[in-house]
């Protein structure tokens, strides 16, 4: 599938900021399931943007504003092919009990999606018996599936129920919250019970053209899932806010340990402390041209 990807991000500031610094974690990635055909930045007030590589393989865009500005504008455009998945049948038929003595082989190079973070705390939560989920002689994706389809059940997709700052006990005790809540909390199962996994960022499309499956939620905005480990390296993509398996109307973005790492935008500037934000997000799937051949007499 081929999709035009595009992320505009507005503040508009209450007195002039007199200047303001910025980093961006919006560009797609090429993945053995995506490719970037183009992309464009455009930074208003325009100003030089540079770029590094993060500790996690993320792409990030960095620039400052150095004089007075009323207003930051960034819109991010991009052209982003997806493909298929490989075939994943027999790794994840994988017995768990197996598939855990293949990560504790090589512990020192998962370590860090197996630790507790600010927003992945995994002491003095309440949650539920692993054992629901992860038995050891039943696959690894039998087990991951299980779980995926208990978030979504149990709890409720509900914009603006919680933010960023909403810690994950608040989210369990409430049993509804958004993408991002649903992620952190199969990251805390997931690493209380020694499977590694990492938190993604992206988009992804709500409804499909050729289809009338139902809508999938967490389009309005960036989307967040899950990636876990399986034997042999590959890491499998998991939505619980849909419970689905990520597939090609997902567009990743960035991974990391939780959202702290891979948040599209952090920045800071120097002014009143009033601001309006507004972000606008949206995929939508390109049509597919097929060259007809050409006909001679």
């Amino acid at each position: 599938m081929r999709f035009k990807v595009t992320h505009t991000t507005h503040y508009r500031y209450r007195q002039p900021a007199s200047e303001s610094f910025a980093e961006l974690r919006v560009w797609p990635q090429d993945t053995p399931t995506q490719k970037v055909l183009s992309r464009q930045l455009e930074v208003e007030p325009e100003v030089p943007v540079d770029s590094y590589t993060d500790y996690f393989g993320n792409l990030v865009e960095f620039f400052s504003v150095p004089f007075r500005h009323n207003a930051l504008s960034i819109h991010a455009t991009a052209e982003v092919k997806t493909f298929p998945g490989p075939d994943l049948s027999a790794v994840l038929a994988t017995p768990l009990g197996e598939a855990r003595q293949i990560f504790n082989s090589h512990v020192y190079k998962i370590f860090d999606f197996l630790q507790a973070t600010e927003k992945v705390p995994l002491r003095d939560l309440e949650l539920p018996d692993g054992k629901r989920f992860f038995r050891e002689a039943d696959g690894i994706g039998e087990c991951l599936l299980r779980l995926n389809g208990w978030i979504y059940k149990t709890y409720k997709y509900v914009p603006g129920a919680t933010d960023i700052s909403t810690p994950l006990p608040q989210v369990l005790q409430m049993k509804k919250g958004v993408c991002q809540d649903f992620a952190h909390l199969m990251l805390a199962i997931l690493r209380y019970s020694g499977l590694p996994a990492r938190y993604v960022s992206g988009y992804i499309e709500a409804y499909d053209p050729e289809k009338s499956d139902d809508k999938l939620v967490g389009a309005a905005a960036s989307h967040a899932w899950v990636e876990a480990l399986l034997p042999g390296g590959y890491w499998w993509g998991l939505d619980p806010t849909n419970n689905q398996v990520v597939g090609e109307r997902h567009v990743k973005v960035a991974a990391g340990r939780d959202y702290d790492d891979v948040a599209p935008m952090r920045g800071t500037y120097k002014g009143a402390q009033d601001q309006r934000l507004q972000v606008l997000v949206s995929l939508k799937r390109r049509k597919q041209t097929t060259k007809q051949p050409k006909v001679t007499a």
